[in-house]
């Protein structure tokens, strides 16, 4: 034990872990003695003989369990990103361990009762507005977590949690097998036509890979929507690749319907427990919609109008298609209407997308124009993969952090695109951050330029927003660090940060022909701003189609019984009104990751619930002179430093000097009346 490198902090800068020191066999010590550790300081806080204080009870809270605080966020990155069966195997093991010792924490009378104490007297503490807050936090989260049952309630939630801990594994990892074994081979090339020669070069790659020399295997990504189905013109191979990806989870040892129906029940019967009547009223209690009929105003508003206008979408495209277009062709014939319509084509724009310059001359250059921020990249640090890169990033008042990006695909990692962070910010514990975006773009032949499309550009972007709210971080607690902010609203300064990679000045440094230098001609400048709103239609009905459904299930009461996954789902989608058969939904029930595996239960509406907030931002850059610094030192100072330590509802007032409006949304989408 004395040689596991996670019992002590790192050596290397900013305590960025030492993959050359760890190995797979160091996780299910250090989870051990992480645990351990952490109940010992809660035991020692507990066993105090002095009255409760802020310091001696919520401070050393605050300050515990840094072992496993350690462990955790090198051990599920490595779960999403750099799976192997050993490392599975150690997730399926302790995935309950851990649910259990958190409950052992959250549910321990003593020290509820010393915050009870507390939170009685918390007005007369003399606390600054960020501890207030703290105690009001754990307070808080001690009552959701179930501190106020009698001993028999918090027994069953305990069960309760460290099998749904369980089965939320079991689902990712079915999801990751039933990925890979679901990739579509194909024999002929000539079924290929259409797909770019780097694409094909990737699936020659991917089918050699697996002992298929000869032939290629198109890979299945997350969402419903392959991005090979823009560009397949074998109708044929299209519909292959369409239900290999929407049957995901339905038949075989993959199957995830027995998971998701265990899980909707459990999450149900939680929620009776903890005195709401679903799951759906839990989760959002603490989000800044506050209940479930403010969701449903606003999803009810979108939902008719996207839909109407995802027919009408699919009714064109068959008129051009020459035929009833299905799921699968709709990709195809949006591509070559939009190429005929705006004289645009994917194709077209790749060339000038080149991953490094719309790296450092796209994503990199807003963030330096905006806040200041310079990049350099290092190599001396150890990484958990070849593929990962490192970056030092620095202000006007000097190192700030560590970015750390992943931005290929592989089998081993799951598919979609997110933001972890190896360590939060926090001046109680002296900690500065270190972050890490990962994408799943195909990796190029050797010596070959990484060409992205625009909605690659777009992730890039997005996930960075992420990264920058991370790296601004400026708290006390670690408990509000960054991204420590509710569901609902982490989305937020991510998806304003997608609106540099379409500012003149930031799109012309970064968009220039890989071969030539040329920028991207101003016809093709013009001819992407028209073609914005095209497809918005199916673009947000397909996403709110998995919103509702989200809604649905996890609005089931602990005495409504669902039998039949695909029934529910049907039925869910149609009551919903967004039935449309050329939008299905952006993921179904059975590989719903972000639901069944992740943290978005009832949370997925949070990506259009931000995006009033980001649309409404994007109108006060606009306001403002757009690409200003004195624009991003207020973003920066007013939203992204604060993380959790304030109300987000309070830092936007005080950032935008009113409530949202949802108008700019609405237009942004072509959704208004």
């Amino acid at each position: 034990m004395s040689a596991n490198p996670f019992l002590a902090p790192s050596p290397l800068p900013f305590e960025f872990p030492d993959f050359d020191a760890i190995r797979e066999e160091h996780f299910a010590p250090a989870f051990t003695a992480g645990m351990e550790e952490q109940r010992a300081e809660v035991d020692a806080i507990t066993g105090d003989p002095a009255p409760p204080t802020f310091a001696n009870t919520v401070v050393a809270l605050e300050r515990s369990g840094a072992v496993l605080q350690r462990v955790s966020a090198v051990f599920f990155v490595l779960v999403s990103s750099c799976s192997t069966p050993g490392i599975r195997a150690i997730e399926a093991e302790f995935a309950p361990r851990l649910a259990a010792h958190s409950d052992a924490i959250m549910l321990d009378p003593a020290l509820f009762a010393r915050l009870e104490t507390l939170h009685e007297a918390r007005h007369e503490l003399g606390l600054d507005a960020e501890s207030l807050r703290l105690l009001e936090r754990l307070h808080r989260d001690a009552v959701r977590a179930g501190a106020r049952l009698g001993a028999v309630e918090q027994e069953r939630l305990r069960a309760l949690n460290a099998e749904l801990s369980t089965l939320s594994t079991e689902f990712g990892a079915k999801l990751l097998a039933g990925a890979n074994d679901a990739a579509v081979l194909v024999e002929d090339a000539a079924e290929l036509a259409g797909l770019s020669p780097d694409a094909v070069s990737a699936a020659a790659r991917a089918a050699t890979s697996r002992g298929h020399d000869g032939a290629y295997l198109i890979t299945l990504v997350l969402p419903t929507g392959q991005p090979v189905l823009s560009s397949l013109a074998d109708r044929g191979l299209r519909e292959r690749v369409h239900r290999a990806s929407v049957t995901r989870g339905l038949g075989g040892e993959h199957d995830t319907r027995e998971i998701v129906l265990r899980i909707a029940a459990l999450r149900a019967e939680r929620a009776a427990l903890l005195g709401h009547p679903h799951h759906a009223s839990w989760a959002v209690e603490i989000g800044t919609a506050g209940t479930v009929d403010a969701i449903d105003a606003m999803l009810g508003k979108l939902a008719p109008v996207a839909a109407a206008n995802a027919q009408t979408e699919a009714d064109e495209l068959s008129v051009a298609a020459g035929h009833l277009i299905e799921a699968w062709d709709r990709a195809f014939h949006a591509e070559r209407v939009r190429r005929e319509r705006f004289d645009l084509d994917a194709d077209t724009l790749r060339p000038y997308l080149e991953l490094e310059r719309v790296l450092h001359d796209g994503v990199f250059h807003a963030a330096g124009r905006l806040y200041g921020l310079r990049f350099s990249e290092r190599h001396d640090l150890p990484r958990y993969h070849p593929e990962v890169r490192v970056f030092d990033v620095f202000d006007e008042n000097g190192q700030l952090g560590l970015f750390v990006a992943d931005l290929y695909a592989r089998e081993s990692k799951r598919g979609g695109a997110w933001m972890n962070s190896f360590v939060t910010q926090s001046r109680l514990l002296g900690t500065r951050p270190v972050v890490l975006n990962t994408l799943n773009l195909a990796r190029p032949a050797d010596g070959q330029p990484t060409l992205l499309t625009i909605d690659n550009v777009r992730t890039l972007f997005h996930e960075f927003g992420h990264a920058l709210h991370g790296l601004f971080s400026d708290v006390q607690y670690p408990t509000f660090a960054g991204t420590r902010v509710p569901r609902d609203f982490v989305e937020y300064p991510s998806q304003v940060n997608e609106m540099w990679l379409e500012d003149p000045e930031v799109l012309a440094n970064y968009a220039r022909h890989h071969e030539t230098g040329e920028p991207l001609p101003p016809e093709l400048v013009a001819r992407l701003a028209e073609s914005r709103q095209f497809g918005e239609g199916f673009a947000t009905t397909e996403y709110l189609a998995a919103a509702l459904l989200d809604q649905a299930w996890h609005r089931l009461g602990p005495d409504e019984q669902v039998t039949d996954v695909e029934t529910f789902e049907a039925d869910a989608i149609g009551a919903a009104g967004v039935a449309v058969p050329t939008a299905p939904p952006r993921y179904r029930t059975t590989y719903f990751n972000h639901i069944f595996g992740g943290g978005y239960s009832a949370g997925y509406y949070s990506y259009i619930w931000s995006e009033v907030l980001d649309a409404d931002t994007v109108e006060w850059f606009a306001e403002n002179g757009g690409l200003r610094r004195e624009n991003g030192d207020t973003f920066r100072r007013e939203l992204l430093s604060r993380g959790g330590a304030v109300d987000p509802m309070e830092a936007y007032r005080a950032f935008r000097g009113r409530d949202p409006e949802i108008a700019p949304l609405l237009a942004r989408r072509g959704l208004a009346s």
